[in-house]
C-alpha cells in the first residue's frame, strides 16, 4: 500500500441503495431482504438475547447465590484513615468523610470501624460505629453520638400508625 491509495475509495456523499425498482437494478422484487422469514417482513427487530435456535445464553449459564436489591448498602472507614485526614477538633460526620475523599461510592450508611490508632480528639456524628472504634474514639479524648439512619418508607408506615394509635 502506497500513502496516495490510502483515502483512493472513500466516499464522502454516497446516494442511497433504492430499493424496490425492478429486476436490472439487483434489489428489486424482494428490495435485498432474500425470500420469506422474520427478516424479510417489515417491523422485525430481533430481541438483543435472541440465539438462533439455541438455548438463550441467559438460560445457559449457572445462576449462583442470592442477591437482595433492598439490602443497605453499608461502606467501612477504618480509623486509620480518619487519623490520617482530620484534624484536631474537626466533626466527622457523613457529608464531610465525602468531602475529604474517604467516601468515593454510593452508599445507605457509613459505618466507623476500629482498625488502626487514633490520636486525634475527633467528634462524631455518625450512623454506625464498632464497639472498638468507640472505645478508641473515648480513650483518645473524643466523643461519639450515634445518630439514626434514614427510614425506610416501611419503618415510616409503622410509625405513624403508632402515632396515629396513641
Amino acid at each position: 500500500m502506497n500513502l496516495e491509495e490510502i483515502n483512493r475509495d472513500i466516499v464522502t456523499n454516497k446516494s442511497r441503495k433504492r430499493i424496490g425498482r425492478g429486476i436490472g437494478s439487483k434489489t428489486g422484487k424482494t428490495s435485498g431482504r432474500g425470500h420469506n422469514g422474520h427478516k424479510s417482513r417489515s417491523g422485525y427487530s430481533r430481541h438483543p438475547m435472541f440465539n438462533g435456535g439455541d438455548l438463550p445464553l441467559v438460560r445457559r449459564i449457572p445462576k449462583r447465590g442470592f442477591h437482595n436489591r433492598w439490602a443497605e448498602i453499608v461502606f467501612g472507614v477504618n480509623l486509620e484513615d480518619i487519623d490520617a485526614v482530620f484534624a484536631v477538633g474537626e466533626e466527622v460526620t457523613a457529608t464531610t468523610l465525602r468531602e475529604k475523599g474517604l467516601v468515593k461510592v454510593r452508599c445507605d450508611e457509613i459505618k466507623i470501624l476500629g482498625n488502626g490508632e487514633l490520636t486525634k480528639c475527633l467528634k462524631f456524628t455518625v450512623t454506625r460505629a464498632s464497639e472498638s472504634a468507640k472505645e478508641k474514639i473515648v480513650k483518645s479524648g473524643g466523643s461519639i453520638e450515634i445518630i439514626a439512619a434514614k427510614r425506610t418508607p416501611k419503618e415510616r408506615v409503622a410509625a405513624l400508625k403508632i402515632e396515629a394509635v396513641s
